[in-house]
């Protein structure tokens, strides 16, 4: 057997007991890290998430330094080194962003959106699913950056690329303008919250709740069932509603047209009853007034409030079908009516016969 015969053997026979080492060391590791991180639920989480890759790592790690002890004139060994490195960057990368996957989920595992009250849970949901977007955008585009760099044809591109994660280079990215926009747009949402997950916002006229938060996109569940997808830049530099910025609790208005002979007193207290009968008024505020008064009749406003917008849409309806039936049962006669006054021979004919 030649020389060069024997030392690819051995190299092979390292290579494989490396190997097998590596997984017995991953296997290990990861039993006591389980047991060490029982009691720290994010850091459990991260150490469930990077199961996988670090499962490829440690291997990759051994088989390199196996590749770089061995002699240069061994036959293909400038080739396994390349491929080896350029594995080796690809499971760091899926190392790093299935971690900053973990934490966030940890972070969000933590605060879960069941509890009456989630404005902190909301706050903390958006908050970590921004921000580990962005850094999961900046660890990919940091380890494609790398990768390039391991091929001399391409290190200036690489150099280039990793060049533009920093935020000067994020910001000067023309032909990338849009998506480095929403990226900021990204991070502003994070840190000052104009809006969070599961908020309830008026956009273009539509209502819906916050579904989803992405690097680029918030998607907004609408009331019957459709997905508004609207990118994140549109939301710093447009006005909009969010009916739960603060809290939830809103007023309702039910707005009635009547004649003027309607007396109000018997209607304010039909408004007060039909409030307390029904379980999603919060019995913070119920108040009838007379906001109009226009040539056929006056309109009425109700005021009532309920604990968020989905009760208070349901209040409104129930007040609403209720004034109504009250009115038409025990005032008939003052629904809006439209008035006329007829001039003529017709008419003085038809108020003799009613003489």
């Amino acid at each position: 057997m030649a020389w060069a015969d024997v030392s690819v053997l051995r190299l092979a026979v390292a290579a494989a007991l490396v190997v097998v080492c590596a997984l017995l060391v991953h296997r290990a590791g990861r039993a006591l890290l389980i047991r060490v991180t029982r009691g720290m639920p994010v850091a459990a989480t991260v150490v469930r998430f990077v199961r996988s890759p670090t499962r490829w790592l440690l291997p990759l790690v051994g088989l390199q330094l196996v590749w770089q002890s061995a002699p240069d004139a061994t036959p293909w060994i400038a080739g396994l080194r390349h491929v080896n490195g350029l594995l080796l960057l690809a499971a760091l990368t899926a190392t790093g962003l299935r971690a900053v996957a973990g934490v966030a989920q940890g972070v969000i595992d933590q605060h879960p959106l069941t509890a009456a009250d989630n404005l902190n849970a909301r706050r903390i949901h958006t908050q970590a699913r921004v921000l580990s977007r962005t850094v999961m955008f900046i660890v990919g585009l940091a380890g494609l950056a790398l990768m390039l760099m391991t091929f001399p044809g391409a290190r200036q591109f690489g150099a280039s690329l990793l060049a533009s994660a920093g935020v000067v280079g994020l910001v000067a990215g023309i032909a990338a303008k849009p998506v480095f926009g929403n990226l900021i747009a990204g991070l502003q949402i994070a840190l000052a919250q104009p809006i969070r997950i599961d908020d309830v916002l008026i956009v273009q006229g539509e209502w819906g709740r916050v579904e989803e938060i992405t690097g680029t996109y918030v998607v907004l569940a609408i009331w019957d069932q459709r997905r508004l997808v609207i990118p994140l830049q549109w939301f710093i530099e447009n006005p909009f509603q969010n009916w739960t910025r603060k809290n939830a609790e809103l007023i309702g208005t039910v707005f009635l047209w009547v004649d003027y002979r309607l007396p109000l007193e018997p209607l304010r207290a039909e408004a007060r009853r039909l409030c307390e009968a029904c379980p999603e008024w919060d019995g913070r505020l119920c108040k009838l007034q007379v906001v109009e008064a226009g040539e056929r009749g006056m309109q009425l406003r109700l005021l009532a409030t309920a604990a968020d917008s989905g009760k208070a849409w349901d209040l409104r309806c129930f007040l609403r079908e209720g004034l109504i039936a009250f009115i038409a049962r025990e005032y008939p006669k003052c629904l809006p009516v439209t008035r006329a006054e007829l001039r003529g021979p017709h008419a003085e004919a038809g108020a003799a016969a009613h003489s």
